[in-house]
């Protein structure tokens, strides 16, 4: 029985034993809403309940070029959080902040732990909350237009929706420099990282989303199976066969990797974010020196304390670094330990520069990395409310 619910940017469907989610805010590259996040969890669990459903599937809306206010399946993911908005409610003190965070990290959650198959076609942008409502799926799909990030600290932020738990989990120091440098990567990057576990080019997403629609499955090992199964039959398996797109990115990636991942795990080993520059600027290599140009552009304070969070996150259980997060973001919105409130915490000057006066100036505080000290970044980890009081305090 097939059944279809639209909602304000989201469409929700129920199409033989699939539920599909659609993001369908394309002219916001997806980003989301208070709204969106509570209509993304009533789904899954309403279908978590529902026994007729064997798989979750989630995409994103895109542009349609070629005509005005057009839309398309795929082509963007999710861009993240809608940062204009959290400029207005911290402006306006609207108390809904507090409840988006502790919504989207509940929802990041029941997802990394959905007990069906949660499939993410990561198409196009896949950046900030579009890793969170993406990192906890069963199956992670990239194509290449891929284009994926952690960039919070370019807005005085940090990598929270989870970031913490799935960048430490990055091979080597790979999270740390994802973390501080919020760069780009593409697919074969993402499948390298960790951060993705099938790549297939993005004309064959609506074959696949339509198959998991119209398949019939028993039950959940079947689903997984039919993936596993869909992807093995798009490998490459003999020397016969001709270079792939992708396989070429994937060799340029490796080739290119092969000179730069030493360096990463070596200037990003440190434990600070002030030794982190010290390392790249003391070098010949032009790569570090271009890193440590982009690292002197981000918040000073919001990378020291990235760093701090993906170091303390790497013993740490799914919920205990949410739970860890929901205090960070707590602390770039009141800054209480540095008296900064409102419009003058780091957060907001970085929004501000990027969002709301678009001059791409931002004027942190403290200017510059050397002046970052531990007296202002080791509050940012002490929970603002007590345990049984924290607002994600269920979460196991």
């Amino acid at each position: 029985m097939n059944s279809y619910l639209s909602s304000e940017h989201i469409i929700l469907e129920t199409r033989g034993q699939a539920g599909l989610i659609t993001l369908n805010r394309a002219q916001a590259l997806n980003a989301l809403s208070l709204p969106m996040i509570r209509s993304i969890m009533a789904a899954l669990q309403a279908w978590k309940a529902n026994s007729d459903i064997k798989l979750v599937a989630i995409r994103g809306m895109g542009k349609d070029t070629s005509q005005p206010g057009g839309v398309s399946p795929f082509g963007v993911f999710c861009a993240g959080g809608d940062i204009r908005y959290f400029h207005r409610a911290i402006a306006a003190g609207d108390p809904s902040i507090e409840d988006f965070f502790t919504e989207e990290y509940a929802l990041n959650h029941l997802i990394h732990n959905y007990p069906k198959p949660y499939i993410a076609f990561m198409d196009g942008v896949v950046m900030g909350g579009g890793m969170g409502i993406s990192q906890g799926a069963a199956y992670r799909i990239v194509t290449e237009r891929t284009k994926m990030a952690m960039p919070e600290t370019a807005i005085g932020l940090f990598p929270d929706v989870g970031g913490g738990y799935f960048l430490s989990r990055c091979p080597g120091r790979v999270g740390e420099y994802l973390a501080l440098t919020g760069i780009v990567i593409n697919d074969a990057q993402a499948m390298q990282y960790a951060l993705a576990d099938y790549t297939l080019e993005s004309e064959s997403l609506s074959a696949l989303w339509e198959s998991l629609a119209t398949q019939s499955f028993h039950n959940e090992i079947e689903v997984k199976r039919f993936v596993q199964q869909y992807f093995l039959s798009k490998m490459q398996s003999g020397p016969e066969k001709e270079e792939g797109a992708f396989d070429r990115r994937m060799r340029d990636f490796k080739t290119a990797e092969s000179a730069i991942r030493p360096l990463i795990d070596h200037h990003f080993s440190h434990e600070t974010v002030h030794e982190v520059i010290q390392s790249l600027e003391s070098s010949t290599n032009e790569w570090a020196q271009d890193t440590a140009k982009k690292l002197r552009q981000k918040s000073p304070l919001m990378l020291a304390v990235s760093l701090e969070q993906i170091h303390r996150a790497r013993s740490m259980r799914l919920a205990d670094n949410l739970r860890m997060e929901r205090g960070i973001v707590r602390h770039c919105f009141h800054t209480v330990h540095l008296q900064r409130a409102g419009l003058a915490t780091e957060t907001m000057e970085g929004i501000r520069a990027t969002a709301v006066d678009k001059d791409h100036a931002p004027r942190w505080n403290p200017e510059r990395i050397e002046e970052v000290t531990s007296a202002m970044v080791h509050p940012f980890f002490a929970s603002p409310w007590p345990t049984l009081a924290h607002p994600l305090r269920d979460l196991l």
